[in-house]
């Protein structure tokens, strides 16, 4: 059975291809990931989908731009209830911004972008940061409690960073978690389903390493059986 913690990212070109996976899948997975990748092919029309089945939505549309235009996208996301969690970046004015959209309604959770799981220190410094990963997650993850965010995305190794600020009730989801024996991909920042939720992550997110697999149900139920493994070490 489904592990509620497992966001499957539904990575994938075509909205058939996202529906063909979803019955692959079956009732191995709760919890999907709708990205930019299907926006255009009709991604909010399957997240309803999706959501009139039963199951949870994640739509990581990563929303960044001016307060006004962030504000009113995020409200009718959110009226749309096409689901259950929904991403902006994590800056001041775009948070703030979210939060305001939302206008209270707390069926959709608001979630940060940190520190996208692809950079390095060395990307953050030619992008023109003065600090390091930690210290940037960390003002961060900070500035979304400050307003008001239900959690944040941070990769694995920052995750007990945002645990520790934000508390036993706050949002931690991570992408970038490859089960052993996955490739790293495009991830600079990764690890593994057990070594991210002790880090303290509430949600994992896994792509490739389940739909690009021979088999994806059974690489689902394999990484559902790592989380469990950490649970009961916990």
């Amino acid at each position: 059975m489904s592990d509620p913690r497992l966001i499957v990212a539904l990575d994938l070109p075509t909205r058939a291809e996202a529906e063909a996976m979803v019955e692959q899948l079956g009732d191995s997975v709760a919890f999907y990931k709708v990205g930019l990748q299907l926006l255009a092919g009709g991604g909010m029309e399957m997240a309803r989908d999706l959501k009139a089945r039963g199951r949870s939505v994640f739509l990581d549309w990563k929303l960044h731009d001016i307060g006004a235009t962030v504000e009113k996208a995020t409200a009718a996301i959110v009226a749309s209830g096409a689901c259950d969690l929904l991403t902006v970046h994590a800056e001041p004015q775009v948070m703030a911004a979210a939060v305001r959209g939302r206008a209270g309604e707390r069926s959709a959770k608001i979630l940060g972008v940190t520190v996208m799981t692809s950079l390095t220190g060395q990307d953050l410094a030619e992008m023109g940061y003065g600090m390091g990963v930690e210290a940037l997650i960390e003002r961060r993850v900070r500035q979304a409690v400050d307003a008001g965010l239900d959690g944040v995305v941070s990769s694995p190794h920052e995750a007990a960073i945002a645990r520790r600020i934000g508390g036993p009730d706050f949002l931690v989801v991570t992408p970038g978690v490859r089960p052993a024996g996955a490739a790293m991909n495009d991830q600079a920042r990764a690890a593994g389903p057990a070594e991210a939720l002790a880090n303290g992550a509430s949600h994992l997110v896994v792509g490739r390493p389940i739909t690009a697999a021979s088999d994806p149900r059974a690489a689902a139920q394999a990484v559902a059986a790592e989380m469990a493994a950490e649970r009961r070490a916990a």
